[in-house]
């Protein structure tokens, strides 16, 4: 998508072409999944167009950080790195990584650590 710079004087126009600036996706999906996508969208009183992009943005969340916290374990990537994968803040990737009992600190690091202090 184009990086669009809005003035005081063009924001409703800028916000008008940031909500149609969007791509279409369509999929078949097994009748279980419409099912449960038809109840979502009346528990939560959306539209199926607003419902789909909901989930597919909080799947899409969920992914990212899934993929930074494997990162991180594997020690493929520090703790600030993993945090910008994820798309959050390092506060709340290292709130996310201890809560999930993810360490990102090896042994070895650790051990040389204590010895130096």
């Amino acid at each position: 998508m184009p990086v669009v710079n809005c003035s005081t004087a063009e924001t409703l126009v800028c916000i008008v072409y940031k909500i149609y600036a969007m791509g279409t996706i369509s999929a078949r999906v097994p009748d279980d999944l419409e099912a449960a996508l038809a109840e979502y969208v009346e528990s939560e009183n959306l539209d199926r167009s607003t419902a789909v992009r909901k989930l597919l943005a909080e799947g899409i969340e969920e992914w990212r950080r899934e993929r930074a916290l494997d990162a991180l374990e594997a020690g493929e990537v520090t703790l600030s790195r993993a945090a910008e994968l994820a798309e959050m803040s390092v506060w709340d990737f290292a709130a996310l990584a201890r809560e999930r009992e993810v360490s990102w600190v090896g042994r070895e690091g650790l051990e040389d650590d204590l010895e130096s202090v």
